[in-house]
């Protein structure tokens, strides 16, 4: 950057934009009456730096207290520049009591502050903590700190310590001090010296604030004596002193154990008093020191003159007198000297002249003398001379911040409500404090903004200015260009009342310099500007005509001719800015807005201005050009100087300093009104710059207009201009503009939610923390983005870079402000500079999300700037993300890989890990973070298009094509797509990675029930693998809530697999029998069993079999982990089992035991945890029990088992309905209607005991067995209950095997029964009713033998023979025997007889 000329400095203004200061209101009131006469003083200020605000390690660094005074009001403010201080605003209102001139001043020692304010009726003394003394501690860390103000109002200001009423000056105004002066005595006293406007200086002292004593009051007088005084004596009483003794300015400088006041009086004369002696030491007339016009200035008394001192321990103590004179000011430098028996005389050093009107205030420092002026047009002018080495008596300049335009321009193309609030809320235009003003007034109300915040004020102005346009308007229709013209009028309005309470708060009141740091700041009305060097080249084009033509050399060329030409090129360059219509110079700025390009449109301003050069401008302009010898070494020169681009690496290294250092370095400069004040301080470079620029490229393009006559016709120096020199120029424009812009631009409040989420989306980009929001924002509110960056980022590396190789310890770290503020200045520009390799701004953007402000930054610098490309395409990128264009930011992705490794910021993108960067491409690693950026956010269609793209840079990576196919299946996946997410898993080189996608896949699609899609797919050389990945995952699962098994027999269905798939769904069946003993499971089981059946039909039956899955409750998967035992080890292998086939007839089986669950488990619910795991013959008593006897006989049919529980049961129940009537008959017929029931019969109405009965009948009859075991299981069943057997079963029995009948009978001693039943089949033997014994023939002797139980009947007669109730039985039964024995015998005698004899 060019190099700082410390001839001239340039105002900047330390605006606030939080909205007004907040001042905490004290009132002191003593009950002193107001003045009779109204006596009034002018408004002053005043400021005050601490001893070591020099120091870097010191609290009190860069920290300064200044005050402003109205009235009987007093307001101060103290202030740093390297935390912000908290309760640092207090407003002091003393009613009746008027603040004089140089009435406020402020001391520091040891412990405390002391300020000291003299008030037209009372003097006061403030008694506050010294900072030093609030933090005990060197290290203090906080973010902010407490001013010494704080606890201001725990203090009662009443006390006698603290306040005094002066008791000579009520009543008239004519005893109203008119200047005065106060000071610490080094005992501790404070001692107020006061003017009286009748002559004299009065001396109060109040004794030290820590002991008690008695106030003094004493008047120093002529005769060099002192007197005690009761009161305040006029002048005709006394008649010793005149008016012309009035002091106009008081001064006081304590020297070793003396004190000497300087006063300054009406008669032009310098008086010195001892305050020890109670003397005057020394008279001088100052008109002694003026060269001409004595006499005029005699007559008249002195009203304006100023006194001022400074003292150092090299040239002592000093004294500037300002003599006011109407036609020739001057200043006067003169030195104290001693000599013996306390003689002091004064040598005069110099006498400067000045010719401004009005004198504010200056200061005396060693070399300068700094003053303030307000000219004839009410326009603040400050300027400085060095006293001692300036010959020809010229004041350098310092460029003040000018007012505001009067006037807005308002293009065609604009809105006027837009144009006007951009210029009222800039932040280099109006304070918070005038805007508000204007509202007030221009709302003619009463109500307080001070409460609202920047975005608050800019709402209510707008609806202010707006509902004041809708109120005047009368008519309901206007043509847009009307209603422009009316917004235009309501808002010029507005804005010069703004305009007019600016100028008020701009007036100036004083000046302060801090003499540890040399920091120079103007106090005004509304606020405080400071004075920061001006750059040579920024003070050769900002010099007014008759500076830069006093210029002989200049610090940006060595060489004399070339200082010459460049001096000549400055002063062309300011004749084009004059001749530049207002038009035209927004038609330029509009062009650098709208990307036009600068030499086209510099070009075309050029015609415009030789078209309409009225008065010769440019004649003027080539005629002055004819004196420069060598124009393009002059341009070139100045191109040099404009340009910011760093020499060296800007980044900052550690440089191992000690912790106490490095805390001080991290709050040096961290203010929030440091902040503001360096940042505007770009801002106003860059807008000069800018202009700068602007006129050197258009009279560039003069230059190539008149080139034959100033250069050689074909020669190096037209080419060099038309090909170097003017797109340099056009580039550095186009850098000065976008540094302006993004000065001006406020960054945007970003809600605490979407900053966080933000933050986190950012965090996978694994930036350093050197860019990463910290806690200490700013509290301005809002700030630019450059005042954003420079808390966040770049001050940190400024101080680091600045401070690096320095020792700050030894060497005390003194702070000097001019070459402190130039130094930060010039590496905050380098950093801002977008043609420097840093892309720090930029990237702290992006991280703080401000993505408006970084979008347009983007667009500014991307058509012409040619560093950073990539960076600025990848910050684009994410811009578009936040905003939601997708597409777009996969563009700009997409064109910042070509650069990714040539750009710092994208190579930092890519991470440290050397072994990756190696290993990798550095386009993958660079995808790699932007695909994981993509995934973050949420964006898959974005991740697939960068993936695809990406896969080509990966040809011979294979490691790398695995994962990026990896990221484009799981993407099309979740985005549903799953015919591309199989054709990406088919695509992917790693086997191991195409597993896990194919497993994922499996898992997913059955999870969204997309199972034809699964099935369908052909899985080329994967079907094994699918196969186990689903057999692992139906054997790993919830049965009832995963169909990975069902997924299985679809997939072999769909490939004619019909065993396999067979085999899949007994496996299924199997394990929902074990494991899902519900009707649910039962139901799905027995549908699995008739899959299985209908697989293995569909098979050849030579193959229609399957191996009978394990039953153990583990299965072998692939990644099953090794099992170990109790004590740790690992578990042995379990011994193999014999391998067991199923044929069809083994799964018919187990369908119908299945199917017989089922049944049961329908016809009684809480029967199904204990069917799902019950045998065959288990099941037969189950269901016999539950009364499912048509199931049991078809269970035991098919699994070969007697029919004897069923038969046994039925008949229980049976016995049961007989014996316990028609109770719960809904439960019977239940059970019977989920039974076969034979014929209903109609006839008569049928019980559910007869219809159970039916059934046992039924069952007997489609049911028989050999010997009619079925009938005999019955009647034993009936005969074991002592129910009757009924007449159907023993009929049916007796025609079948009446012997076993009879042995029944005789089980149970039915002899009865037993005997009337021998009787009868006796009878039927012999022929009567043999046909129900199912004897066909009876006895005779051509019949078959019969024959009779004998064993039985013997042992029916010897029961019968030994029970007496029985021996009619028994008798009956014997002669029935004898008749058949008889029979018997005749039959066979007969038969006998009718075989022939034997020959």
């Amino acid at each position: 950057m060019a190099g700082v000329l410390e001839r001239s400095y340039i105002e900047i203004c330390g605006f606030e934009r939080e909205s007004v200061l907040r001042f905490r209101q004290i009132t002191l009131n003593l009950g002193v009456g107001l003045h009779s006469g109204g006596v009034k003083y002018a408004d002053s200020a005043g400021g005050f730096s601490y001893e070591d605000s020099g120091k870097l390690l010191s609290v009190t660094s860069n920290r300064f207290i200044h005050w402003s005074t109205s009235g009987d009001m007093v307001q101060f403010v103290e202030q740093s520049l390297d935390t912000n201080l908290l309760n640092n605003a207090v407003r002091l209102h003393i009613p009746n009591c008027l603040l004089l001139p140089g009435g406020v001043s402020i001391q520091e020692t040891l412990n405390n502050v002391i300020i000291l304010i003299v008030t037209s009726q009372a003097v006061h003394r403030l008694v506050l903590p010294h900072p030093t003394h609030m933090y005990r501690s060197d290290l203090v860390t906080e973010l902010q700190m407490q001013s010494i103000f704080t606890d201001i109002g725990k203090l009662n200001l009443n006390e006698p310590a603290h306040s005094y009423v002066l008791p000579f000056v009520q009543g008239t105004p004519a005893t109203a001090p008119s200047t005065s002066a106060a000071w610490i005595s080094h005992q501790g006293e404070a001692v107020f010296t006061l003017a009286s406007p009748s002559g004299g200086i009065t001396v109060v002292t109040l004794p030290a604030h820590d002991q008690d004593g008695t106030v003094s009051i004493l008047e120093l007088k002529q005769s060099s004596m002192m007197q005690r005084l009761a009161g305040w004596m006029p002048t005709a009483i006394r008649g010793d002193q005149s008016i012309s003794d009035l002091a106009i300015s008081l001064a006081v400088h304590q020297l070793e154990d003396d004190t000497f006041i300087f006063a300054l009086c009406q008669d032009h004369k310098l008086r010195m008093w001892s305050f020890k002696h109670q003397m005057c030491l020394l008279v001088t007339d100052m008109l002694d020191y003026m060269p001409a016009g004595r006499g005029e200035v005699k007559a008249s008394p002195a009203q304006a003159h100023k006194l001022r001192l400074f003292f150092s321990s090299s040239t002592g103590l000093c004294l500037a007198i300002y003599l006011a004179v109407p036609k020739g000011s001057q200043f006067c430098v003169l030195q104290l000297v001693a000599s013996e028996n306390n003689r002091y005389s004064l040598d005069h050093i110099s006498t400067q002249f000045t010719t401004q009107e009005t004198l504010v205030d200056f200061v005396l420092t060693a070399s300068d003398i700094w003053a303030v002026w307000l000219d004839n047009d009410n326009q603040t002018v400050v300027k400085y001379i060095s006293f001692e080495h300036s010959t020809a008596g010229m004041w350098n300049q310092v460029f003040v911040q000018p007012s505001p335009e009067e006037e807005v321009h308002v293009g065609e193309d604009q809105d006027p409500r837009e144009v006007y609030l951009d210029v009222l809320f800039s932040p280099l235009r109006f304070t918070a404090s005038a805007i508000i003003k204007a509202l007030q007034i221009y709302k003619r109300g009463t109500e307080r903004y001070s409460d609202l915040s920047w975005e608050e004020l800019k709402k209510e102005v707008t609806v202010t200015v707006e509902n004041e346009l809708q109120g005047s308007v009368t008519e309901y229709e206007f043509c847009q260009e009307d209603y422009r013209l009316l917004q235009v009028e309501f808002w010029s309005k507005f804005y010069a009342c703004c305009l007019q309470y600016q100028d008020v708060l701009s007036t100036p009141l004083a000046l302060h310099i801090s003499p540890a740091t040399a920091m120079v700041c103007v106090l005004k009305k509304g606020f405080v500007s400071f004075l920061l060097p001006c750059f040579a080249v920024d003070h050769l084009y900002l010099s007014s005509d008759e500076y830069l033509f006093s210029e002989e050399e200049t610090p940006i060329a060595e060489d004399s001719n070339l200082s010459r030409d460049v001096l000549q090129l400055i002063q062309c360059l300011r004749m084009v800015s004059e001749s530049l219509p207002e038009d035209m110079a927004y038609e330029m700025d509009k062009a650098l807005e709208d990307l036009l390009s600068p030499e086209k449109v510099s070009e075309k301003v050029l015609e415009g201005l030789l078209a309409n050069d009225n008065e010769n401008v440019i004649q003027d302009i080539l005629n002055k050009l004819q004196d420069i010898s060598n124009p393009t070494v002059a341009i070139n020169t100045l191109l040099r100087e404009l340009d910011l681009e760093a020499d060296a690496e800007t980044e900052s290294r550690p440089t191992g300093q000690s912790l106490r250092v490095r805390i001080s370095l991290s709050q040096l400069y961290g203010s929030s009104v440091a902040a503001s004040l360096i940042c505007q301080a770009v801002c106003q470079t860059a807008m000069t710059r800018t202009l700068l620029c602007r006129d050197l490229l258009i009279l560039q393009q003069l230059y190539l207009r008149i080139g034959d006559n100033v250069f050689v016709p074909g020669g190096a120096q037209l080419l060099q201009l038309q090909q170097d020199l003017i797109p340099r120029c056009s580039s550095l424009l186009c850098s000065y503009h976008l540094l302006k812009q993004m000065s001006l631009t406020l960054s945007s409040s970003v809600p605490l939610d979407i900053l966080n989420a933000d933050l986190q989306h950012l965090s996978v980009l694994e930036l350093s923390d050197s860019t990463i929001p910290t806690s200490s924002r700013s509290v301005l509110n809002p700030q630019t983005v450059v005042e954003l960056f420079y808390q966040n980022v770049a001050r940190k590396a400024i101080m680091s870079q600045i401070f690096s190789q320095q020792d700050v310890e030894g060497s005390q770290g003194m702070l000097h402000w001019p070459q402190m503020i130039s130094s930060v200045l010039t590496l905050l520009c380098q950093f801002l500079w977008p043609s420097n390799p840093s892309f720090l701004f930029p990237e702290c953007l992006m991280v703080n999300c401000q993505y408006a402000p970084l979008q347009e930054y983007a667009r500014l610098v991307g058509p012409w700037c040619q560093v950073n490309v990539g960076s600025y395409r990848f910050v684009l990128g994410h811009c578009y993300l936040a905003s939601g264009e997708g597409q777009k930011a996969l563009q700009c992705f997409q064109e910042a890989a070509a650069e990714v490794d040539k750009e710092d910021f994208l190579m930092k993108l890519m991470g440290s890990d050397e072994e990756a960067v190696t290993a990798t491409a550095p386009r993958l690693l660079y995808y790699n973070k932007v695909l994981r950026l993509l995934e973050d956010i949420g964006l898959p269609e974005l991740v697939i298009n960068l993936a695809t793209l990406a896969i080509s840079e990966a040809a011979n990576d294979e490691r790398s094509q695995a994962a990026l196919w990896t990221r484009i299946f799981k993407h099309h996946l979740d985005l549903g797509h799953n015919s591309q997410a199989y054709e990406a898993l088919t695509q992917n080189p790693d086997s191991s990675r195409q597993l896990d996608c194919l497993r994922q896949l499996v898992v997913v699609l059955c999870e969204r029930a997309q199972l034809r899609d699964l099935v369908q797919f052909s899985f080329v050389d994967l079907h094994d693998e699918v196969v186990n990945i689903i057999e692992s995952r139906a054997r790993a699962v919830d049965l009832m809530t995963h169909n990975y098994y069902e997924l299985l027999y679809a997939f072999h269905i769909n490939r004619h697999n019909y065993r396999k798939a067979g085999t899949v769904m007994f496996e299924y069946g199997m394990r929902l029998g074990r494991e899902v003993r519900t009707l649910r499971g039962l139901q799905k089981q027995v549908n699995c069993y008739l899959a299985a059946l209908n697989c293995l039909r569909l098979v050849h039956p030579d193959y229609a079999w399957i191996v009978q899955p394990s039953s153990g409750a583990a299965y072998e998967r692939p990644g099953t982990s090794p099992k170990r035992n109790y004590d740790g080890e690992f578990a042995a292998n379990p011994v193999s089992q014999q391998i067991d086939i199923l044929e069809l007839k083994d799964l018919e089986k187990e369908y119908v035991l299945a199917r017989s669950r089922l049944t049961l488990a329908q016809q009684d619910p809480p029967s199904a945890a204990i069917a799902g795991g019950a045998s065959s013959q288990e099941m037969v008593a189950l269901l016999v029990q539950t009364g499912l006897f048509d199931t049991a006989l078809t269970l035991c049919q098919t699994f070969n088992l007697s029919l004897t529980p069923v038969f046994e049961g039925l008949t229980f129940k049976c016995i049961k309905l007989q014996y316990k009537g028609d109770q719960d008959q809904t439960e019977v017929w239940n059970w019977l209607a989920a039974n076969q029931l034979p014929t209903v019969i109609t006839t008569k109405e049928s019980s559910a005991t007869d219809e159970a009965w039916r059934l046992l009948a039924h069952y007997l009859e489609n049911y028989p067995l050999q010997n009619a075991q079925y009938h005999r299981c019955v009647i034993n069943k009936l005969l074991s209950h002592g129910v009757p057997v009924p007449d159907w079963l023993l009929n049916s029995y007796k025609e079948i095997d009446a012997a076993s009948l009879l042995r029944l009978y005789l089980n149970y001693d039915q002899l009865e029964s037993a005997a009337e039943l021998v009787l009868e089949y006796v009878d039927a033997l012999l022929g009567k009713g043999h046909q129900y014994f199912g004897i066909e023939r009876p006895l005779s002797a051509t019949a078959s033998l019969v024959w009779l139980p004998y064993t039985s009947i013997d042992q029916l007669l010897r029961n019968l023979s030994a029970s007496q109730i029985n021996e009619k039985m028994y008798k009956n039964l014997k002669d029935k025997l004898a008749e058949y024995h008889r029979l018997v015998d005749q039959s066979s005698r007969n038969r006998l007889m009718r075989v022939p004899r034997a020959t």
